[in-house]
């Protein structure tokens, strides 16, 4: 019996222990409950805090993108109106020149007025003053009226005929008095032609003008005309001015024989061609003129805008860095 109350009494106390065990292990449970409530209650405030950080970021983010894109948006208006400015003083410039141009052009048309004017009364002058020949007009004739040329083969045939028919006419001579002035005109190698005809053909007009031709003649170099206007560039301070009256004398010698029309658009291809300065050779050709003239006047007022915009000082601004 004693050892059953015994084994009793040892059965209640493993009972109470384990109801103790089971009590703190409860007890734990509820505390590791609780300590995860605390965790997670930890976590979303951690969550929270750092949310609210980002977004106090994200808005100093935004506000300084935001004073950036207004700074460079005035920096943008400003330089448009510097633009601007520059666009006007360069437009006021363009009409100062072409003014000036303008200017230029009439007074050089009322001097070829007055120049031409005074040809005209002179001609008048000579036509109306009587011409006595003698019995045998072919053998004398009346005192020239004005200057006779000389021609010494140096220079155009062409150019000298043209002058030589013109001195002619207004000194009346007829047909054996000019072969006997265009003889006493010649010089030179000029002159040596003259061994080559008969003596009895030195009066003969015909015969003299032809054996000029023959030998000091343009025909035989348009090539060498057509080659100078490929190969010719503006040279080293030479005005666009001078370049096209040479474009120009080139042309009538090289393509004497072709329409005025393909004449002026050959013209305005080569004095483009010529011109030395890059930006303003580039300029004329896009603008496409179709003659000389148009081509020399639209490169003369990119040449002064040019100049004009290389004198304005440059326009420095700011750019602030936020």
């Amino acid at each position: 019996m004693a050892d059953n109350a015994d084994l009793l009494a040892l059965l209640a106390e493993m009972k109470k222990s384990m109801e103790k065990g089971q009590e703190e292990m409860k007890k734990g449970q509820e505390e590791m409950k609780k300590g995860q409530e605390e965790m997670k209650k930890g976590q979303e405030e951690m969550k929270n805090e750092i949310q609210s950080h980002v977004e106090s970021k994200v808005g100093e983010i935004k506000d300084h993108v935001n004073s950036c894109i207004e700074k460079i948006e005035e920096d943008v208006q400003s330089v448009k109106r510097e633009i601007g400015e520059v666009k006007g003083e360069v437009e006021r410039k363009i009409e100062e020149v072409e003014d000036k141009v303008q200017g230029k052009i009439e007074e050089v048309k009322e001097k070829v007025q007055v120049k031409i004017g005074d040809l005209e009364k002179r001609l008048s002058e000579l036509e109306d003053r009587p011409i006595n020949f003698p019995a045998n007009p072919d053998l004398t004739y009346s005192r020239p009226t004005v200057k006779s040329l000389t021609f010494d083969g140096q220079t155009s045939w062409t150019v000298f005929k043209t002058q030589f028919d013109v001195v002619s006419s207004a000194n009346g001579w007829n047909n054996r008095v000019k072969a006997s002035q265009l003889v006493a005109s010649l010089r030179g190698s000029a002159a040596e032609v003259l061994q080559g005809i008969p003596s009895d053909k030195l009066t003969d007009l015909m015969t003299i003008e032809n054996a000029l031709e023959a030998r000091f003649g343009d025909s035989h170099l348009t090539q060498f005309y057509r080659t100078e206007l490929k190969t010719r560039r503006q040279k080293p301070g030479e005005s666009l001015q001078v370049l096209a009256a040479d474009v120009e004398r080139l042309m009538s010698l090289a393509y004497a024989e072709c329409p005025q029309d393909v004449r002026d658009s050959l013209a305005a291809q080569y004095f483009v061609d010529a011109i030395r300065d890059e930006d303003t050779q580039h300029a004329t050709r896009l603008m496409d003129a179709k003659d000389l003239k148009s081509a020399l006047a639209y490169s003369m007022k990119y040449e002064a805008a040019k100049t004009c915009f290389q004198n304005i000082p440059k326009c420095k601004i700011d750019r602030g860095r936020g």
